[in-house]
């Protein structure tokens, strides 16, 4: 892979102000999550104690599309992400509306899931409150966060992202301590699942753990408020998913080596099991607050990314000029939030956390092939230094996003089918009566 020389950004109406350990931490927040809390017990219920396997797996696959990313991000770092790559490689305006579509569905559908588990029994610990009256709440708040500027938005995910990590990295000290105890048993980390077939049930696990590196795609949209993004995207993107990676190994590896993968399998708080097995009293209402500030993490990152891929997207003529209007001072694209925040509240209200997580899966991996293709056709145009991957990469993307997409049950085709026919009327709608004039 070669990094390139050249440190020149060009020029945007946006404020640039994330530098290289923002973006990290924006990256590292976004894959991390609210996933890693309740993915665990799933992955034992597949690959039993062998769960860090997949895990490994799932970012090597990973891996393979961030290269895409970190080629296309440095070599045009627009706001609109996956839509302008596509609309450059492809040249047709419909299938770069789609991939944007596609990105901005994704996009709010899952802030719109978030809002619903914060809402849920993690904020039941300390407050009931009616998940259709706490979620439009709880993204008001988001919106006026992001509203105030990038800087502050990411600033506060560092917070945020400190605190989320440092929940996974107790788990982990008190299971060592535990185990240096005399507690667990190591010799499960080997152990593979139950029954015939375990090799091909661990390889099927890793299509699970995919899902929860699922978000270093978001930062593609805000490359142009990122200083030197040419230098800094690449070290940023990579090493967060590496970071992250590390992180969920270790969550795995303690997991399976204090709990018997079946006494895991199933759990929705495996964390909080594992951590009561080591022994060590850890009150529930600290574990909800780490879970809750996760996922409201998650959900500030994924509504940036939305906001400002509504923005690009309407700066490009793909969608209505009034999304690209900015705050005077702030220089944060209002009309852009304030819609898709509501959009997100909407779905919150009528919705169900499975079917929107479902939903939002299928609408990346066309983003991801889209992207990994505008790769192999974009390798002709050279607008100058930036960094590049071997072919084989975006090749070998290709095929594990070919391997996800047929997992997908025929119900989620069936609404995400329903969605993109929307959006087909939307774009023609536009076409027709709207303007591409950007303000």
């Amino acid at each position: 892979m070669t990094e390139p020389t050249d440190t020149a950004d060009p020029k945007t109406r946006l404020r640039r102000g994330i530098g290289g350990g923002l973006l990290f931490a924006f990256i590292l927040g976004d894959v991390l999550g609210a996933g890693v809390y309740a993915l665990t017990g799933e992955l034992a219920a597949d690959a039993g104690g062998l769960m860090w396997v997949p895990i490994v797996i799932a970012m090597g696959m990973a891996l393979l599309t961030a290269g895409s990313y970190a080629e296309l991000v440095t070599k045009y770092p627009r706001a609109g992400g996956s839509a302008i790559f596509a609309q450059r490689a492809f040249g047709r305006p419909l299938v770069s509306f789609l991939v944007g579509y596609c990105m901005l569905c994704a996009g709010v559908v899952s802030v719109a899931g978030l809002a619903i588990a914060f809402s849920g029994d993690y904020l039941g610990t300390f407050l009931t409150v009616p998940v259709p009256v706490a979620a439009p709440i709880f993204l008001f708040l988001l919106a006026l966060l992001n509203l105030r500027g990038i800087k502050e938005s990411v600033t506060s995910n560092l917070v945020m992202t400190i605190v989320e990590v440092s929940g996974l990295v107790l788990v982990i000290a008190l299971v060592g301590a535990a185990l240096g105890a005399g507690r667990g048993d190591v010799g499960r980390i080997l152990e593979p699942p139950p029954g015939p077939g375990a090799a091909f049930a661990v390889l099927g696990a890793a299509l699970l753990a995919f899902y929860s590196f699922v978000g270093f795609e978001t930062s593609a949209n805000v490359a142009e408020e990122v200083r030197d993004v040419r230098r800094v995207y690449p070290r940023a993107l990579f090493g967060a998913l590496i970071v992250a990676g590390i992180v969920y190994v270790l969550i795995a590896l303690a997991s399976a080596a204090m709990l018997p993968p079946q006494e895991l399998a199933g759990s929705s708080g495996p964390l909080l099991q594992v951590v009561t097995a080591t022994g060590y009293s850890v009150p529930d209402w600290l574990f909800s607050l780490v879970a809750l500030i996760a996922v409201a993490n998650g959900a500030l990152l994924t509504s940036i990314m939305s906001s400002r891929l509504a923005y690009g997207m309407a700066e490009e003529g793909l969608l209505p000029s009034p999304l690209a209007r900015l705050l005077p001072k702030r220089r944060t694209p209002w009309v852009a939030i304030l819609v898709t925040a509501a959009l997100s509240a909407l779905l919150a209200a009528v919705g169900t956390l499975e079917l929107l997580a479902e939903t939002v899966v299928l609408f990346l991996l066309f983003v991801f092939i889209s992207t990994n293709l505008a790769v192999l056709v974009l390798r002709g145009d050279d607008p100058g230094p930036h960094f590049r991957v071997p072919t084989a990469v975006p090749v070998l993307a290709l095929l594990s996003c070919a391997v996800l997409l047929i997992q997908q049950t025929w119900q989620v085709w069936a609404l995400g089918g329903v969605l993109l026919l929307l959006g087909v009327v939307l774009y023609a709608l536009h076409r027709r009566f709207g303007t591409s004039d950007s303000p």
